[in-house]
């Protein structure tokens, strides 16, 4: 847990930019729902933007990681988990309290309220949190999908997976088909830690540890079965002081470096020095 408490001040001090490139080690499907179905399309089409590009929405990312430290943390239990939805069929149970060194609602922020817990009491607070961790959509850059590819490829930038259904009794085969971004596409990541205390900088370390969580899980749909292996590259992490938007300061480099194993190294051995120079 992190050193907050119920009497921290908030007022920004700066921001932690970590960018980077994300690679597909294997097929890719992040879902677009199946409204926008065509005549001789995938049955599970793959989310694109207004130019039909391929893209990863920051919402998929940071839900991700955020169910991954939630899991790490031991949080992913009844006594820890309130509904956000409790339609039938569509239930949503996220991880919620209402202690102020809950490193997860400091990140990911915490509305007060009333809110059903999975068991237990109903959780009742009155704390506000706001986030710190902003994830932007991930843009596909097209230059990693290289001619050679696109001669395999089903569409100009995407491939469709067919996979069956056996039923278990009449061994009938049902069909479906999943559209994927290929191995070896990457995407532009960009992530951003706001630091309003100086307790705050620390969390960055557990983003990191929610990314390298990422890279040995699956992002997106059909991970169990394949899909979804992504691992970041490229990686620069920077320090913006409040002086930086206030009077033109230069930015402080923290690492760049081709891991995430080496940026956490990075930060642990800054000491969070930034801090104390701003």
């Amino acid at each position: 847990m992190s050193a907050h408490t119920s009497q921290t001040e908030l007022k920004l001090i700066g921001k932690l930019i970590l960018e980077g490139e994300m690679l597909c080690e294997t097929g890719l499907h992040v879902g677009a729902g199946k409204g926008s179905l065509e005549i001789g399309g995938s049955d599970n089409p793959v989310v694109k933007d207004a130019f039909g590009r391929p893209y990863v929405p920051g919402s998929s990312l940071r839900g991700k990681i955020r169910s991954l430290l939630e899991q790490s943390g031991g949080l992913a239990v009844p006594s820890e988990l309130v509904y956000l939805s409790r339609r039938k069929g569509q239930e949503v149970r996220i991880h919620q309290s209402d202690r102020p060194d809950d490193e997860i609602c400091l990140l990911f922020g915490r509305n007060p309220g009333r809110m059903e817990r999975v068991q237990g009491d109903a959780l009742d607070t009155s704390q506000a949190t706001p986030a710190r961790l902003a994830v932007f959509d991930a843009p596909l850059n097209a230059e990693s999908i290289t001619a050679q590819m696109r001669e395999n490829l089903d569409d100009e930038l995407t491939e469709v997976k067919s996979e069956n259904a056996i039923d278990r009794i009449t061994s009938q085969a049902n069909p479906r088909t999943l559209e994927r971004v290929p191995a070896g596409a990457r995407f532009k990541t960009r992530l951003v830690v706001d630091v309003l205390c100086e307790e705050d900088a620390p969390l960055v370390l557990r983003v990191l540890e929610g990314l390298r969580l990422l890279e040995d899980d699956a992002l997106g749909g059909g991970g169990s079965r394949g899909s979804g292996r992504v691992s970041f590259s490229q990686l620069r992490l920077v320090w913006r002081g409040k002086n930086h938007y206030a009077s033109g300061a230069a930015e402080k480099e923290i690492a760049a470096a081709p891991t995430l194993a080496a940026i956490q190294t990075a930060v642990a051995d800054s000491a969070f020095s930034f801090l104390r120079e701003e």
